[in-house]
C-alpha cells in the first residue's frame, strides 16, 4: 500500500511541478516518474540541509514537489545543451 501512496504523491507532485514551472507536462506517466524521482531528490536535499517540511501527506507533497521542480529545472538545462 505504501507504493500506491508513493505513486499518488509522485503524480500530484509531478503535476504541481509542471504547473509551477510553466511548461508542457511529460504526460501522466512522465509526471509520475518526475514526481517520484523528485520525491527522492527532495528527500535527499531536505535531509542534507537539515530541513523538515513536517510529516504527513502535506509535508510529503511539499518535499516531492520541490524535488520535482529542481529535477525539471535540471532536465530543461540539459535539454538546452
Amino acid at each position: 500500500m505504501e507504493y500506491v501512496w508513493f505513486i499518488m504523491i509522485g503524480l500530484v507532485a509531478g503535476w504541481l511541478a509542471g504547473q509551477l514551472m510553466k511548461g508542457g507536462g511529460f504526460g501522466i506517466i512522465g509526471d509520475i516518474v518526475v514526481g517520484v524521482l523528485g520525491a527522492l531528490l527532495g528527500g535527499f536535499l531536505f535531509r542534507s540541509l537539515g530541513v523538515s517540511a513536517g510529516g504527513g501527506l502535506l509535508g510529503s507533497i511539499i518535499v516531492a514537489t520541490i524535488g520535482a521542480v529542481v529535477l525539471i529545472f535540471i532536465l530543461r538545462l540539459m535539454r538546452r545543451i
